[in-house]
C-alpha cells in the first residue's frame, strides 16, 4: 500500500503516467489516495490535513506529484512542511545521462544528497523593522552528522567511490563549519571512499565544465537544492530529475519539478521524472529488478526520441510517453 498525492498542476497528469507504467511491472502496487496543496485547502482550509501525515506514517511510503507553493505570501512549501513533520531528513537526487538531446555530455553519474530539514529552510524569519527582513540559518551537529552518515552509507551500498561535501565554510565560518567539520569526522570512519571538499561556487563551475569527475556530493540544504538542478540541466533537464525524501523508516518519493500550471490539463509535460521517482520507489521496497526495468525503459524511449514529449525534442502527449516506456517493460 502507497500513499498517492497527486498534487497541483501537472501533478495529476504526471502521476497518472506514473502509475500506468508502474502497473505494467507486475508489482502488487495498491494506492491510498490523499490531497494536499491547493485540492487540500479547498476542501480542509489547509494545504496539509493531517489525514496526509496519518496516511504516509501507516503506509511508510509515499509517491508524490508537485504542489504548488506560493512565492513570496501565502502558505509555505507542502514538501518542506511534509519533510519536517516526517523527519524526511535525507533529500536524495540523482543525475545520470540517458541519451537526452542538446546535453553537452555522456558521462554524467552524480548524486546529491542533502540535508533536508534545517538550513535556510528552517522558516525562521522576522521583519525587524519594515525595511530589514532576517533570516537565521540553523545547521546542528546532530543533523550533520546524520546527513553525513547517510550519504556514506548510500556511497558504500551503491558501490559509488567518491563523496564530496559541499559548502561555502570559508565565508560561513560557524554553520558550514560546524558542517564541514562533520563531514570530515564521518569520513573517517570510511576509509575505503575517497572524501574531498569543495566551496560551493566552484563546485557549480567544476559540475559544469567536468562533471564526470563527480560522484556522491553532501550538502545543506539550499546549496543542494540549486545544485540538483544544476546537475538535472547536465543531463537534460527537470523533466528527467527524480527524487527521493527518506527518514528512518518513511519516504515520500516525487520529481524535482514544480506543478507548472501554465500546461495543467495540456497532456503535454514530460512524465519521464515522476515515473523515475517511481523506480527509485520500487528499489526502496525491495523491487530492484523491476526498478532497474523502469529506468532502462525510460532511457530507451528518451534515447530512441520517437515518441517523447516537447522539451525532448518530441510532440508526444504525456501519456503517449508513458505508453511507449510502459510498452518498452
Amino acid at each position: 500500500m502507497v500513499t498517492l498525492i497527486e498534487g497541483d498542476g501537472i501533478g495529476p497528469e504526471v502521476i497518472q503516467a506514473c502509475v500506468l507504467v508502474l502497473d505494467k511491472t507486475g508489482v502488487p502496487l495498491e494506492y491510498e489516495r490523499v490531497n494536499a496543496g491547493q485540492k487540500a485547502i479547498e476542501a480542509y482550509g489547509t494545504p496539509l490535513p493531517e489525514d496526509v501525515l496519518l496516511s504516509i506514517k501507516r503506509n511508510r511510503v509515499a509517491l508524490k506529484g508537485p504542489v504548488t507553493t506560493p512565492v513570496a505570501s501565502g502558505f509555505r512549501s507542502v514538501n518542506v512542511a511534509l519533510r519536517q513533520k516526517l523527519d524526511l531528513y535525507a533529500n536524495v537526487r540523482p543525475a545520470k545521462s540517458i541519451g537526452a538531446p542538446g546535453t553537452r555530455y555522456e558521462d554524467v553519474d552524480i548524486v546529491v544528497i542533502r540535508e533536508n530539514t534545517e538550513g535556510l529552510y528552517s522558516g525562521v524569519e522576522r521583519m525587524a523593522n519594515p525595511d530589514r527582513a532576517e533570516s537565521i540559518r540553523i545547521i546542528t551537529r546532530s543533523a550533520s552528522e546524520r546527513i553525513a552518515r547517510f550519504a556514506f552509507d548510500f556511497a558504500m551500498r551503491n558501490r559509488r567511490k567518491k563523496v564530496t561535501s559541499v559548502h561555502k565554510a570559508n565565508i560561513l565560518k560557524l554553520t558550514d563549519g560546524l558542517f564541514l567539520d562533520c563531514s570530515r569526522k564521518v569520513a573517517s570512519e570510511y576509509p575505503d571512499l575517497e572524501y574531498e571538499e569543495r566551496i560551493v561556487d566552484n563546485m557549480a563551475m567544476q559540475l559544469v565544465v567536468k562533471p564526470n569527475l563527480y560522484d556522491v556530493l553532501l550538502t545543506t540544504n539550499l546549496f543542494g537544492d540549486i545544485l540538483s538542478d544544476l546537475c538535472a540541466g547536465l543531463v537534460g533537464g527537470l523533466g528527467l530529475a527524480a527524487s527521493a525524501n527518506m527518514g528512518e523508516d518513511l519516504a515520500v518519493f516525487e520529481p524535482v519539478h514544480g506543478s507548472a500550471p501554465k500546461y495543467a490539463g495540456k497532456n503535454r509535460v514530460n512524465p519521464a521524472a515522476t515515473i523515475l521517482s517511481g523506480a527509485m520507489m520500487l528499489d526502496y521496497m525491495g523491487y530492484t529488478e523491476e526498478a532497474g526495468r523502469v529506468r532502462q525503459a525510460v532511457e530507451e524511449v528518451v534515447r530512441a526520441g520517437k515518441t517523447v514529449t516537447y522539451d525532448l525534442g518530441g510532440s508526444s502527449s504525456t501519456l503517449e510517453m508513458a505508453r511507449a516506456i510502459a510498452d518498452r517493460l
